[in-house]
């Protein structure tokens, strides 16, 4: 940092060793100060999203109060955290908590051998969540378990095995108890299905091995830091960047005078608000005043009339002053604490309730807020202080609203907020929903409160608040007016509804959208507190208040967050198997350690190169247009920046495939990379791509959706079709034809390493060698080569592990690596390329949305004789691999189904969208959905349960599929029985029916789900390998190959598969990297196929090297590897050898229509319940029991894990993850804010997976490629949620058939579930408004 004059000298300490920053910059957080400044290097705490919302660069924050002389250990993301704020402080980072060189922590080790790590990029956040709860708690409940990883995401393992790690420190039982009842699920008769000739084991790993925790033994806490804050002549600090000055007061006199001084300066207490205004808003302040830890704002005063909390306190210690409160003070006194602390659980994450506070989030006043209108409503009041003097304001509406008169003064500050207890006939309730329960922003909420003149129903005050309805919070002030001295009764609901929805009006093009949706919750939310104040006056006086309906007891509650449990199956190991063969048993990823450790590197965690730039992008922000100008003159001028670059530095191709690296003359959709930016820093290069100035002239048509394609004749590419039987013919002799048509939205990656490259220039043979994160290094090579007009043999591209890839990783890094050394080549200096999260979300697309469209002719009785089915996808601008994609899609389109008069057609189309790519499952779950729609929608007509149809016309025996590919299905079947067997789905059914029944406002679904699934690609030579093996004269062995890890444990499985071909330990085998240096030309890692080709490679390299040494062998039978290995070094025997694999012989011939694309088929499936909140749209996954056909498992720990990743991937693909687009196709989704992934909440309650034995002798040691396949039983939630809403529509006259539309967000579960609080929303003519997003499937 530059040195500058007159600034404080910032002390705190990092793993216990003292900082003393002599220059500390206001505009630096402590992420980039621990990767990147270099007094203090620390590259384990990972940069992933950089709005606090991911978790992963967790790290644990330590101060010391010298009021209460307690130490408080807060979990915090490092990304929002400004270094100047910790003076004082103690920083503990992963590395701080354990490391491979020194001593792994029992929480670092737990989560490796519970398998909790996949791509390992979470883990170390994920194991800084767990070590502060352990910190706080060190015997924590199961519950404190989950609210602790509650603001960490994970992509990769589905959460149920880091849930897993953090319930072994639990002192309750770890053992899964069924239902509470003591027994484990495994002894219920419902589960005696086990084969007791085939021993099924469930531990994947052993408890006995763990270390035990022993709290004694953590670092203390710095005796200095202590003396520091107990120093009585502390004084003002200053600390004074290049920008900015930060100013730290120590008396509340001085922060008053401060605050005179500098009026318009925000107070920084946790930066949760100010921190992402300034990156993603472009706010700048000069000065801050940062009054952290002033005991004057630290306080809770309890009297006998109610609460006073310090405005300094964090949220989550607000939520432990609350809960006491409620824990010392009678029932009706606490409804507003109650209120409070339901929205605390889930307002945010851990690491965002320990950094935000009460004042900051009062006084900010986001129209979001969850606690706003709930204080509001319990008539809280705003104590504010300043040189004036005190005084208090009510935090009523007008406050909310935001009106001068009732707002701060520019000199004032939050001192504390007053909450007066409830009373007797006085109600307040909190009432909120999100697009997933916890972690997300409030789609709408409320604060709601009404008293009661005592002893009657009549209403003497009504409060109503709303947030995420308009620009503030809301209050429907003028409704509640009319509602005084009203009875509590329906009729009062009755006005109550129609009055608030004309007092609240969501304009019809309103931020944000869901405007109907919204509309509804308005009235929903207000009806719930109805019923529950109802409820509650029945309690006060049974025989004078009537209680509500018992079908209407459910409203009452939202759902609750059980922490979740399970059971995972598989084959033992062959009693007779060497103990030294590790092929079978559940071997622990190679990496799991370093991945808790933070130690494992990525390739931003490289050091520095000499003279390295940063690479920053300016996109276009147009769909379509000509380029009229750029003009770079303001970027080059600023300070840091070495050169701008664009089209015209290539010195190869900058179209290279139809994929264009730079826009040239013309723009084809928002987010093209028009230039870059080569500077010092990467703030520097940020700062200057943003001053590009680009002139556009807009282009027509602009295409954005799959509609706007149809109607202008625009594909990628030709038709891909498959037929069997004479379609028309059987439309004519079947009982009913049903029409239809399904959308399933797209979704994004979301790999926690977002696209990093780093390119390093060599001074000869314009060589250029980049470290980089990508499944397909050969591709990568292929296009930088291209760009630079050199041959590939000068393109090294290294690959040590990828932090997630999903597909996303397979052609983008190749167009992005080939900018990267266009870059580096034009300078002539390494170049680091990171894309932050919301130019990767922008720039690499994902998923491909896509409409199916069907005609279907079936019998009464379920057999379905015929269908037509046409699929098309939205590509986006450029190729890709949409073509490749669609014909995935056609060739898959039967999923389970054998239907004698099937054609099925599909077109990838082209539109003004960033080109959309691989993701995992390639085209199958999207359109093996559509399949199941039209399933269950003959079902429906012909009057039996999907299940039965399903069975009807799924395939029995040896067939053909309709490109005359023969298989087996027989696995097909024993999935499916063992499902319906195994889960009790019949019971369960009947049980949910039940429940049905008794519920009117919530409904149970249950759907199985059976898959067909295929692993190969229709062209043979993509699936040919090469492995490199080196032996060693101390016997040590090293392995490279062709195949990329991003989580998948492939490394793990080779390493497995060489220790039995070479019949060693796994400790004498080392997996270093991936490189085009080692093994040219392989192919992608993906499609399922990693271990399938890789490991057949490496094996064959292994019996080429035993073949060489079987005659020492026999010489010497007894000996020692490391013997036979120096005798074969003497007698000049070659220790090296190159494995092959030719690949699988598939081939699709479209023009005939047959083939044998794929190389094997893995079947399973899925069956999971859900319940469904009518009212708010909210759903709650119960159960789920997935059966997968993994014939014989390498890795049953990798597979199983591979399994419940897919599956928590897909149930978000089909409910929670939304991405939104406006009409002029600019992407709205664009951080972890805006877009949904699953959390731990959302697995299922109860989770349980089988693998099912079979056989598959085409494949390496007869295992089955399971990455990709339970992507599309995630269905099995979707299809779940349709049962719940089918049986809602059912009981209210409606039809049971509607469109299926994916993702079923709260939004669709809500407005499909018709009552009277949607049909009494007003309606917009759509002729008459642009609505603010737009469907683009």
């Amino acid at each position: 940092m530059a040195s500058v004059p007159n600034s404080d000298e910032l002390i705190f300490f990092v793993n216990g060793r003292k900082v003393v920053e002599k220059n500390a910059d206001p505009e630096v957080n402590l992420l980039y100060y621990l990767r990147k400044v270099h007094i203090l290097i620390f590259y384990c705490t990972k940069y992933s999203c950089g709005s606090g919302g991911c978790g992963a660069c967790t790290v644990m924050v330590s101060r010391y109060n010298p009021k209460t002389k307690e130490i408080r250990h807060s979990p915090v993301t490092a990304c929002l955290v400004p270094i100047c704020s910790l003076h004082g402080a103690a920083v503990t980072t992963v590395e701080g908590v354990g490391s491979i060189s020194t001593r792994i922590h029992p929480v670092q080790e737990r989560l490796a051998k519970c398998h909790g790590t996949q791509c390992g990029f979470c883990s170390p956040g994920m194991v800084m969540s767990i070590y502060t709860l352990l910190r706080n708690h060190p015997e924590p409940t199961l519950e404190q378990i989950t609210k602790a990883i509650g603001g960490n995401l994970c992509r990769c393992t589905g959460y149920r095995p880091i849930v897993e790690s953090g319930k072994t420190f639990c002192e309750e039982t770890t053992v899964c108890e069924l239902k509470g009842s003591g027994k484990c699920c495994m002894d219920q008769e419902e589960r005696s299905f086990i084969n007791r000739q085939e021993k099924i084991c469930t531990k994947l790993y052993n408890e006995d091995e763990f270390q035990p925790l022993d709290p004694s033994q953590e670092p203390i806490f710095p005796p200095e830091l202590i003396r520091m804050a107990e120093d009585p002549n502390k004084r003002r600090l200053t600390f004074q960047g290049e920008r900015t000055t930060w100013i730290a007061p120590v008396t509340l006199n001085d922060l008053l005078e401060l605050k005179a001084s500098f009026p318009e300066a925000p107070l920084i207490m946790g930066n949760t608000a100010v921190g992402p205004s300034i990156k993603f808003k472009g706010e700048f302040h000069p000065v801050f005043i940062s009054p952290l830890g002033l005991p004057e704002l630290y306080f809770v005063d309890y009297t006998d009339d109610g609460v006073t909390i310090g405005a300094g306190y964090s949220l989550a210690q607000l939520s432990d002053a609350l809960h006491l409160t409620v824990l010392e003070q009678p029932k009706e006194k606490t409804k507003t604490y109650r209120a409070l602390l339901k929205h605390l659980r889930t307002l945010a994450g851990a690491q965002i309730r320990n950094m935000a506070t009460l004042g900051g989030h009062v006084v900010s006043r986001p129209n979001f807020s969850d606690l706003n209108p709930i204080l509001a409503a319990g008539n809280a009041t705003i104590n504010l202080i300043s040189k004036e003097g005190e005084r208090q304001i009510p935090l009523n509406s007008l406050f909310l609203e935001r009106s001068p008169e009732a707002s701060l003064k520019s000199e004032e500050i939050v001192l504390s907020v007053y909450i007066p207890h409830s009373t007797q006939w006085h109600f307040v309730s909190g009432l909120r929903l999100a697009q997933r329960q916890e972690n997300a922003f409030a789609i709408v909420n409320a604060g709601m409160s009404v008293k009661f003149e005592d002893g009657t129903d009549t209403i003497k005050d009504l409060q109503m608040f709303y947030g995420s309805v308009g620009p503030t919070v809301v209050s429907a002030s003028q409704t509640c007016k009319r509602l005084l001295g009203r009875p509590w009764d329906d009729h009062m609901l009755s006005d109550a509804c129609r009055w608030v929805l004309d007092e609240i009006y969501i304009p019809p093009a309103a931020e944000d959208g869901m405007v109907e949706y919204r509309r509804t919750l308005i009235v929903s939310l207000l009806f719930k507190f109805y019923l529950r104040v109802r409820r509650g006056l029945n309690k006060m006086d049974p025989q004078k208040f009537p209680d509500i309906p018992e079908n209407s007891m459910s409203a009452l509650e939202d759902f609750p967050i059980k922490t979740p449990q399970g059971i995972q199956m598989f084959q033992c190991v062959d009693p007779y198997q060497s103990p030294q063969d590790p092929v079978g048993h559940p071997v622990m990823h190679q990496s799991a350690i370093k991945h808790a450790t933070g130690e494992a590197v990525f390739s931003d965690d490289m050091p520095p190169f000499a003279q390295e730039l940063f690479l920053a992008v300016t996109t276009s922000t147009r769909a379509h247009a000509k380029i009229i100008s750029i003009d770079a003159s303001e970027a080059l001028a600023l300070p840091g920046v070495v050169d701008v670059i664009t089209a015209e530095d290539i010195p190869g191709a900058n179209n290279h495939q139809g994929e264009i690296l730079y826009a040239q003359n013309e723009v084809i959709c928002v987010g093209q990379i028009v230039c870059t930016v080569a500077a010092d820093t990467y703030a520097h290069a940020r700062e200057a791509a943003e001053k590009v100035k680009i002139t556009y002239e807009d282009i027509e048509p602009r295409i954005i959706t799959i509609e706007q394609a149809l109607e202008h004749n625009s594909f990628l590419s030709t038709e891909k079709k498959v037929e069997q039987g004479n379609v028309e013919q059987a439309f004519k002799y079947v009982d009913q034809i049903l029409e239809g048509e399904a959308h399933v939205e797209g979704q994004e990656h979301f790999y926690m390493e977002t696209q990093t490259i780093l390119a390093i220039p060599k001074q000869e043979d314009k060589e250029m060698v980049l470290y980089l994160g990508t499944q397909f290094p050969s591709h990568v090579q292929e296009f930088v080569a291209a760009a630079l007009n050199v041959p590939r043999n000068r393109i090294a591209c290294h690959i040590k592990r990828v932090g997630g890839g999903f597909g996303g990783k397979v052609t983008k890094p190749a167009l992005l690596g080939a900018i990267t050394a266009v870059a580096a080549n034009k300078t002539g200096r390494p170049i680091r390329f990171i894309l932050e999260r919301g130019d990767d979300m922008l720039i690499t697309a994902g998923r491909h949305p896509l409409l199916g469209k069907y005609k279907i002719g079936f019998m009464n009785n379920g057999v379905i004789k015929a269908a037509d089915v046409e699929y098309y996808i939205n590509g986006g601008c450029t190729p890709d691999e949409s073509e490749s994609v669609m014909e995935y899609i056609v060739l898959k389109s039967d999923n389970a189904y054998h239907i004698p008069n099937f054609r099925c057609r599909g077109r990838p189309c082209k539109t003004n969208l960033p080109s959309n790519t691989a993701f995992r499952g390639y085209g199958f779950p999207e359109a093996a959905v559509v399949a199941e729609a039209y399933v269950t929608a003959v079902a429906s007509r012909c009057d039996l349960s999907p299940e039965e149809v399903k069975e009807i016309n799924m395939y029995k025996r040896i067939s053909k599929t309709t490109y005359k590919q023969t298989f087996d299905p027989e696995p097909l079947r024993k999935c499916w029985k063992e499902c319906l067997e195994k889960s009790s789905f019949s019971a369960r059914k009947l049980a949910a029916e039940e429940f049905n029944k008794k519920n009117y406002w919530k409904k149970r679904g249950l759907a199985v789900i059976p898959m067909k699934f295929t692993v190969g690609f229709p062209v043979g030579y993509y699936s040919q390998a090469a492995a490199l093996v080196h032996i060693y004269l101390d016997g040590s062995v090293l392995v490279t190959h062709g195949g990329c890890e991003m989580g998948q444990g492939l490394h793990t499985k080779i390493i497995q598969v060489a220790s039995r071909e070479l019949n060693i330990p796994q400790s004498y085998i080392h997996l270093s990297e991936t490189s085009t240096v080692t093994v040219p030309n392989a192919s992608f890692t993906a499609a399922s196929m990693g271990t399938d080709i890789n490991g057949k490679a490496v094996q064959n390299a292994c019996q080429i090297l035993m073949a060489r040494l079987q005659p020492i062998i026999r010489k010497n039978p007894k000996g020692r590897w490391e013997d036979w290995i120096t005798k074969a070094f003497t007698e000049s025997i070659s220790l090296s050898a190159t494995g092959y694999f030719k690949g699988y012989q598939t081939h699709m011939d479209w023009e005939k229509e047959k083939g044998e694309p794929f190389a094997y088929y893995v079947y399973g499936a899925a069956c999971s319940e859900v319940e469904v909140d009518c009212l708010t749209g909210a759903h709650k996954l119960l159960r789920t029991d997935i059966f997968v056909d993994a014939a014989f498992s390498i890795n049953p720990a990798v597979d199983v894990g591979q399994i419940e990743g897919a599956f928590i991937q897909g149930m978000g693909l089909y409910t929670t993850e939304e991405l939104k687009y406006s009409p002029e196709g600019v992407l709205y989704s664009r951080s972890p804010e805006d877009y949904k992934i699953p959390t731990v909440t959302e697995i299922p309650e109860e989770f349980y997976v089988t693998l099912v034995r079979s056989r598959n002798p085409i494949a390496i040691y007869s295992s089955k490629g399971l990455g990709e396949t339970a992507m599309f039983l995630g269905s099995s939630v979707l299809f779940a949620i349709f049962d719940a809403v089918t049986a809602a529509r059912e009981e209210r006259g409606l039809t049971k058939i509607f469109n299926l539309k994916s993702p079923a967000t709260p939004e669709f579960i809500r407005m499909t579930c018709v009552d009277q609080f949607t049909d009494m929303i007003p309606r917009d003519d759509p002729s008459t408004f642009t609505p603010w997003s737009v469907r683009v499937s």
